[in-house]
């Protein structure tokens, strides 16, 4: 068993003993050696090499005649803990970034474009500020910016120098309520709302790797990030840049948009992200009568939740409110109506259940610092 820990599955980039495929090992009394492998799906297309990684370890020590390899499947739940596993080892090798270890990094996905996704994203951060936390918005969608319209916030991003002397971007603020927005955009750093962006590959990474690595972020409860839509150049930086990110994937009621977010949730998994779940965005129209017209199809967002086996958070009705609140940079979640009450509980699911914030009030640091601060305050 201690041999097989230097099996490393090419996929996840762990050994197979700490991943838990490596099931058991049997010594027969004529030096056949039986190993148990579960692989994460049965038909794995990196079986061959991990068969030929276990057999050139094992075969060659002092009275093994032979290696037999018994190939099973892993369970769901043994599957799950192997992922959380693989994510864990990779956050440890992540790159640093602005961005502190006890921010909840929530990436707003979509498979194609035009379902909603940044309409989501800025409705989601104005949602959760408006709950009191403190909120940071990078809007990845390098070419197709829009946050800054939707949350109604403008002008240049400034600089400021640290306390270690590097030079930094500080990110707009807005304050909502007893919560703060704290956001970055490339619509802050081009002179007109209309201009376009030709960049390719390497450009916009680098653009992303300062958003991450050069913003004085400070503290902040959650940081939602507005993906381009796809699964191209930008959706893999991120993922490695920020490996403890969790995942939500807008669709729309169609087959059509259903079946290329799939394509993002497979991206997303196979970089050790967590999907937190689904919301089917534009899911019908209701009309003052109460007649529900599906005008974008059905069932795309049960469907994308099936396959992905992941929680539907909810549905968002088609509401002229939520066009007018992004033009005029009021989101609409603060308001009332069909769109800003599925919003609100799609954001009380994720404050509550899906991704809570990080409760930092009872960790020795912070009790510390609690503590200290009465005795100056008492001195």
């Amino acid at each position: 068993m201690n041999l097989l820990r230097g099996v490393i599955d090419p996929e996840l980039g762990s050994d197979i003993v700490e991943l838990g495929m490596a099931k058991g090992v049997v010594v027969d009394a004529d030096g056949t050696v039986h190993v148990r492998i579960g692989l994460t799906t049965a038909g794995c297309p990196l079986r061959a090499q991990i068969q030929r990684d276990i057999k050139a370890r094992i075969e060659n020590l002092p009275a093994v005649t032979r290696v037999h390899i018994d190939w099973t499947e892993l369970t769901q739940e043994e599957k799950a803990a192997a992922m959380a596993k693989a994510r864990w080892n990779k956050a440890q090798d992540a790159p640093v970034t602005a961005v502190p270890a006890t921010t909840r990094v929530i990436m707003v996905a979509s498979g194609k474009g035009g379902v909603g996704k940044s309409s989501i994203s800025a409705n989601i951060a104005a949602g959760l500020a408006q709950r009191g936390f403190t909120v940071g918005v990078l809007d990845a969608d390098i070419w197709g910016f829009s946050i800054p319209r939707m949350l109604g916030i403008d002008g240049r991003l400034g600089g400021t120098v640290d306390s270690e002397g590097t030079k930094r971007i500080t990110p707009h603020e807005k304050r909502i309520g007893t919560g703060l927005l704290k956001v970055v955009s490339m619509g802050f750093l081009v002179d007109q709302e209309e201009t376009a962006l030709m960049w390719r590959g390497l450009m916009l990474n680098r653009a992303v790797q300062h958003f991450l690595e050069d913003v004085q972020w400070g503290e902040m409860d959650y940081l939602v990030i507005d993906m381009p839509p796809g699964t191209g150049d930008v959706q893999m930086g991120l993922a490695r840049m920020l490996p403890r990110a969790e995942m939500i994937i807008v669709t729309s009621p169609s087959k059509v948009a259903q079946k290329v977010a799939v394509r993002v949730a497979n991206v997303g998994r196979s970089t050790y992200l967590r999907i937190v779940g689904v919301i089917e965005n534009m899911s019908s129209f209701v009309n003052e009568e109460g007649k529900v017209y599906e005008l974008f199809g059905r069932g795309g967002g049960e469907e994308l939740s099936r396959d992905v086996g992941v929680p539907l958070l909810g549905k968002v009705p088609i509401d002229r409110a939520v066009a007018i609140g992004g033009d005029d940079g009021e989101p609409v979640v603060f308001t009332q109506g069909p769109a800003a009450d599925a919003l609100n509980a799609i954001i009380d699911t994720l404050v509550s259940e899906a991704v809570p914030p990080i409760a930092m009030e009872s960790c020795s640091a912070r009790m510390l610092d609690a503590v200290m601060a009465a005795l100056d305050a008492h001195d």
